[in-house]
């Protein structure tokens, strides 16, 4: 098998490479992360520019994929970067349930203003209760004539705060863990009854808790299926796993190099201690756990189009090596480092805690464990 980037691939790369390096060093997201709004809408332009929201839809809608590894290309960089930006929730989730799920008329109106970068989704599927369980839903939409009216509540809804139209999971008939009974509906952010509380997270993104109280939505608001919403949303889910396990390349890589560049300068006993036998151990060691990881991810990248049943797997096995990998990575890298490791003077601290929190976004090691187990 061939697993080899094409020269589209290589330029892209290349591109949002000169990108990160130009505007987006340490002290820069230090900045957008401190700032009132936690991004940047010049740089969201700016990858509307470079086309950057168009790489994960397909060309009948507008977009430029040719195959889901462009968007691995593009999630790599972001992770070398940390982009805080809401690319995740708009271009990958987004993209997944609109172009799999949304009619004609929604893709028509939706799709063009977000490749032009006009438009930013964020996607409320999570709840308190449900720990990983996407099935597991309070929030109900009862159908009142030719409308739906929203009551619940959605946590962690990573990008809501700047987004202008939410894709929500709710449950439309049956028990609180049917998989059948789900629908999933596109809500205006400023839909009457909607309230959110603004926050954020330890890596530093923005995010909202999203209460719905009497939010009455049009029928033709509905995405997929009504009552057969579920395996939409494990699709898009799956989508969201390979484009995280991608951003974590990016990560592991930045932290291995920036290790092994204070392994050369960092002196002891008048030594630098990358002479130390036993830290070039541990990094070896560290490059191999990164090295298992991009061949998982080049693996669920390519089975995102299988059956169901087979990318499930693809992308269980993915997220569980990646979050022992990344959870090794990081706390290698602090070690070799120091207690400064940890502290705001590096940028290290940064790439720790955006990699434990991929550890935990869409179900820890511990959920993929038990949902290979299922798939196998």
């Amino acid at each position: 098998m061939d697993f080899s980037f094409t020269e589209e691939q290589q330029l892209l790369r290349s591109s949002i490479g000169r990108f990160i390096q130009d505007h987006y060093s340490i002290d820069t997201r230090r900045d957008i992360v401190a700032s009132e709004t936690g991004w940047r809408r010049d740089y969201w332009e700016q990858f509307a520019e470079l086309g950057l929201l168009a790489v994960a839809f397909p060309e009948a809608d507008g977009g430029f994929r040719s195959s889901p590894v462009d968007t691995l290309v593009v999630m790599e960089e972001f992770g070398k970067g940390l982009v805080v930006e809401p690319y995740l929730p708009t271009a990958i989730l987004g993209s997944a349930f609109l172009c799999n799920g949304a009619s004609d008329a929604m893709r028509a109106d939706l799709i063009p203003s977000i490749i032009e970068g006009q438009t930013i989704l964020a996607v409320a599927y999570a709840e308190p209760q449900g720990r990983y369980n996407l099935a597991n839903l309070t929030t109900s939409a009862q159908k009142d004539g030719n409308s739906y009216v929203i009551n619940g509540h959605k946590a962690v809804v990573l990008g809501a705060p700047m987004a202008d139209k939410l894709i929500v999971t709710t449950r439309t008939a049956g028990e609180q863990y049917d998989r059948d009974g789900i629908t999933v509906f596109l809500v205006d952010s400023t839909a009457s009854g909607l309230s959110r509380r603004d926050y954020t997270t330890i890596d530093g993104y923005r995010a909202s808790d999203v209460t719905f109280d009497n939010v009455r939505v049009d029928a033709a608001a509905v995405i997929g299926e009504p009552d057969g919403g579920l395996p939409l949303i494990e699709q898009a889910m799956d989508s969201g796993i390979a484009a995280i396990c991608g951003e974590a390349l990016g990560v592991m890589k930045a932290i291995n190099e920036m290790t092994v560049e204070y392994a050369k300068t960092r002196k002891q006993f008048g030594t630098p201690i990358g002479k130390f036998q036993v830290l070039q151990h541990r990094m070896v060691d560290m490059f191999i756990a990164y090295e298992q990881s991009v061949s998982m991810t080049y693996m669920v990248h390519l089975k995102l189009d299988e059956a169901p049943a087979e990318r499930a797997k693809a992308a269980a096995a993915a997220k569980v090596q990646m979050g022992k990998a990344g959870r090794y990575i990081g706390q290698e890298a602090v070690q070799i480092h120091g207690g400064m490791g940890m502290t705001d003077e590096l940028a290290l601290g940064y790439y720790f805690k955006r990699l434990t929190l991929i550890d935990t976004q869409f179900g820890n090691v511990d959920h993929h464990l038990r949902r290979y187990a299922k798939a196998a």
